[in-house]
């Protein structure tokens, strides 16, 4: 005892305990993985610090990871019960749930829809309320849907039996009158798809809107990158490879970092802004390729969605 006193007056104690809960959650998590619906993600990516941009939804997400302890209860709130993030693809939508689950020291599981569905009858409701019962078991948990439209599509075909309705109304009923400690983070990359029942307020805290990066965003997020693989940020002409990747997401500028360091390493020569400008040249992104289906996406946003981050100046 005089030992454990100890231990308490410079929080070595309490620290332990926080550690082996988040391993005995982790251990449940991992029986899960038998029926493939849940699994347990690795949070190796470090917190939200890692994502570049995104500073709306990373200040409400530090606001809200408050709710978990024991002074707000006290306080008389309720644990916040999750997020749904709707926007482009590549812009850090899934990034966001693994680093918040880092930085908030709970394990992240991740939630297939796909695999909910079974071919005997009461099989699928079955799978469901299993995997919800394992979830609050877990708590507190954070909990990943991606792309949750492809699981809880709208247009599910009405030749099941009913089945596809029954599920979602079980996965919506859970969504509202679900306690305890689990956040729910949901992305989607295609809202037409996507039930209208999931967007009633109550199913999710809030919504939020991940358009592609603006200026300051894309400048941060090539720092980010690039001092990941070891180089120095200031080494680089920051402002012009800002200006000339207009409309990249996160994920494109990502990958023109990784193709010139390709480059650079065949050429057997160091990393400059040469390689980085030849890649950019070579790059596709999807605000060029896809520039209708964004449109539409970023059409519905406006006044639907708060706003992840900032605005970019692409039209």
């Amino acid at each position: 005892e005089a030992k454990a006193g100890l231990l308490a007056e410079d929080g070595i104690l309490a620290h332990l305990g926080q550690v082996l809960g988040v391993e005995m959650r982790e251990a449940k998590a991992g029986l899960l993985a038998e029926d493939g619906i849940l699994a347990l993600v690795p949070t190796e990516e470090g917190g939200l610090d890692r994502v570049g941009g995104l500073e709306r939804l990373k200040d409400w997400l530090a606001v809200r990871g408050r709710g978990f302890t024991p002074e707000a209860k006290d306080y008389g709130l309720d644990p916040p019960r999750g997020v749904l993030l709707i926007g482009v693809p590549g812009c850090g939508k899934s990034l966001v749930a693994k680093t918040l689950a880092r930085s908030w020291r709970m394990p992240l599981v991740s939630l297939d829809p796909g695999a909910i569905f079974g071919s005997f009858v009461g099989e699928s409701e079955e799978r469901l309320r299993r995997a919800l019962q394992a979830i609050e078991s877990m708590a507190p948990v954070v909990v990943w849907i991606d792309e949750i439209e492809k699981g809880f599509a709208a247009s599910a075909s009405a030749r099941d039996g009913g089945v596809g309705q029954r599920v979602l109304g079980g996965f919506l009923r859970w969504l509202q009158e679900r306690h305890g400690q689990v956040f729910l983070v949901a992305t989607c990359n295609d809202v037409e798809s996507l039930p209208p029942e999931l967007l009633r307020r109550g199913r999710f805290d809030e919504t939020f809107f991940v358009d592609l990066p603006g200026p300051a965003e894309r400048e941060a997020i090539l720092r980010l990158h690039l001092e990941r693989r070891r180089r120095d940020p200031a080494s680089f002409d920051l402002s012009t490879l800002v200006e000339v990747t207009d409309g990249f997401s996160g994920a494109e500028l990502e990958g023109v970092i990784v193709g010139a360091l390709y480059r650079a390493f065949a050429a057997g020569e160091e990393l400059d802004d040469a390689f980085l400008r030849d890649e950019i040249v070579h790059t596709a992104p999807l605000s060029r390729t896809r520039a209708e289906d964004i449109a539409r996406l970023r059409a519905w946003g406006q006044g639907r969605a708060v706003p992840a981050g900032g605005v970019p100046e692409t039209s």
